[in-house]
């Protein structure tokens, strides 16, 4: 494991869940954003980083459907029902891919990240 890697790992470890959710929808966004800016050259790229994209809502949606979620019941179907929007419109992608398909998941998952970071962590 080089230096950066050993970096990485320490500051992932020093993260609570809700900094760890956010940064994984970040870092997700920001891949699919630069695809979209450098198409020609990353749409090679793609189908990766929705896969990316898919199993981190896979995992979210793991998670709003355990019934021991300590989230309000309404959120946890809000955030169900925008997984399901995400699958689908990652298999539209896969079948028609242009750029401007991309936004709206990079806004979908800005704004949940965004949302985590707003709100006060009860778990700290």
């Amino acid at each position: 494991m080089n230096i950066s890697q050993r970096y990485a790992k320490t500051e992932v470890s020093g993260m609570n869940q809700v900094e760890l959710e956010s940064r994984a929808l970040i870092k997700t966004a920001s891949r699919l954003n630069q695809i979209k800016e450098n198409w020609e050259q990353n749409i090679g790229d793609l189908d990766d980083a929705l896969e990316k994209n898919r199993r981190l809502w896979t995992i979210i949606a793991g998670a709003m459907s355990d019934n021991s979620s300590p989230q309000p019941q309404e959120l946890r179907q809000n955030l169900l029902s925008l997984a399901v929007f995400v699958f689908k419109r990652t298999l539209e992608i896969l079948a028609n891919p242009k750029p401007e398909s991309l936004d709206i998941l990079i806004n979908i998952n800005m704004n949940i990240a965004r949302g985590l970071a707003e709100k006060p962590n009860e778990q700290e």
